[in-house]
């Protein structure tokens, strides 16, 4: 059967809207002028629309501009909204008006929708009672800030902290595990297994940092800048309360933008909370990647680290075992790298007194938090946690690396050692062994020389050089 319509009528006439839904002509304009995508907002930002609605209505019952049982019954709808009741009533594409007018009105629609039905049909506007002293070029960057905060620090960072603690603790249990170190992708003097670990630990660590100090930037708020900066239509103390509601609501501190007209013409903070989330992808594509290589083999590759075997790798090669989580992450992270570079193309049209593509910065910013946050707890669960050492592989390959002879530099110079190592390579044969051939030392000066657990410590050896 045909969907039953109700008329419902704007500022450009009537519009007919499916019967249940809880939205109106606005919405409805939109859905039908926009059918791009299918991409719709993500939870987290249509939280943040609830939250801010709500902030709004007490804020304004308070500076006796919405009576109490308007704003109680709009702030109980909002609540609702915060908390993915009517996630089904927010229908609209991404790809929309670029100041995010279509969605603001789709929220404003749908709690003065539900506010009325709390009411038991008394009416509740869309725009004179849930919208009252706020514009949607100050409402939407408002979202973007108050969701893309709350996204860092309730699903990435806590990710994030257990995927460094795995590393952390690898990097101690492999400590003892002396290994070749590489540059280049060619083999270079020994390092220890746990100190490739805790760099790696250390690198995740930095991202925290980062993304903190992102978070920290996105504290400032637009809210009470309406329209074009200025405040036109709003209570010149209703940004300060309202976002103090949003603080108490979020459990995180929030303030009203030092100067509006800064806050709403350029996004410039959320570009850069954006870079945090791409040095993030680039922190640990480098480390997933390096374990990837550590594991490559059994017999063809490096072979210096086990991972545990989540899946059959092959449809045609049995007993196949591939690196399957760092390679989603790894993927996870191009993705983020490239919403990265949709968000900096979007903060530079900034036009004016209002950037023209918030939607799509809003969903690449939310979208690329809310990915590597799932992959990075998947990676650290499912890869990380089960990775074992080695040993006897990496000793062999220790055997054999020809940069050993690095440490001869202070004894016989490095000439002599570039022979040594020449010869060990093109012989297949240690380091050790070519000396002792060549008689270019005595026994334990070849011991001291070439104890590898001492060269992976600083201030062995006077040689320098680099590569």
């Amino acid at each position: 059967m045909p969907e039953a319509y109700r008329i419902e009528k704007d500022s450009l006439g009537e519009v007919r809207v499916p019967k249940s839904a809880m939205y109106g002509a606005q919405t409805q304009r939109a859905f039908e002028n926009f059918p791009i995508s299918g991409q719709r907002f993500s939870r987290r930002f249509i939280q943040a629309m609830g939250i801010i609605k709500g902030a709004a209505a007490q804020t304004n019952k308070e500076l006796g501009h919405l009576s109490a049982r308007a704003a109680d019954a709009i702030a109980r709808a909002s609540r609702e909204v915060a908390e993915g009741t009517w996630d089904e009533q927010f229908v609209l594409d991404i790809y929309q008006t670029g100041s995010g007018t279509s969605t603001n009105m789709n929220a404003n629609e749908v709690i003065a929708h539900r506010a009325s039905s709390i009411l038991g049909g008394s009416a509740v506007h869309q725009n004179d009672h849930v919208n009252f002293g706020q514009s949607s070029n100050d409402v939407i960057p408002t979202a973007m800030h108050v969701a893309g905060r709350l996204a860092i620090e309730e699903e990435l960072i806590p990710a994030l902290d257990a995927l460094r603690k795995e590393l952390r603790q690898k990097a101690k249990a492999f400590d003892k595990v002396i290994k070749s170190g590489r540059t280049h992708l060619m083999d270079a003097t020994p390092v220890r297994l746990g100190q490739e670990f805790g760099g790696y630990a250390r690198q995740v660590e930095r991202s925290i940092e980062r993304l903190s100090r992102a978070s920290e930037d996105l504290a400032e708020l637009p809210l009470g800048g309406t329209a074009v900066g200025t405040g036109i239509n709003t209570d010149e103390r209703f940004a300060k309360k309202a976002i103090a509601r949003i603080s108490k609501e979020t459990g995180l501190k929030f303030v009203e933008a030092e100067d509006h007209f800064e806050a709403q013409s350029a996004k410039d903070a959320f570009v850069a909370a954006s870079g945090a989330l791409n040095a993030t992808a680039v922190a640990l594509t480098k480390v997933a990647d390096d374990i990837r290589w550590m594991a490559s083999g059994p017999t063809s590759g490096i072979s210096e680290i086990l991972l545990p075997a989540v899946q059959p790798g092959s449809s045609i090669m049995p007993g196949k075992v591939n690196p399957v989580m760092a390679e989603a992450l790894i993927m996870v992270c191009a993705r983020v790298m490239g919403n990265h570079l949709t968000v900096t193309v979007g903060g530079s049209r900034g036009n004016f007194e209002l950037n023209v593509m918030m939607p799509v910065m809003a969903e690449s910013f939310l979208e690329s938090v809310r990915l590597m946050a799932n992959a990075v707890k998947t990676f650290t669960t499912r890869c990380v946690v089960g990775i074992e050492a080695n040993k006897k592989r990496a000793q062999q390959l220790l055997e054999l690396n020809p940069s050993i002879a690095t440490a001869l530099n202070p004894y016989i110079g490095y000439d002599k050692a570039a022979v040594v190592a020449k010869k060990s390579a093109k012989e297949g044969r240690s380091v050790r062994d070519v000396v002792k051939e060549m008689g270019l030392l005595r026994a334990s000066e070849l011991d001291k020389a070439l104890n590898v657990s001492t060269m992976t410590e600083p201030g062995v050896g006077k040689g320098g050089g680099g590569g």
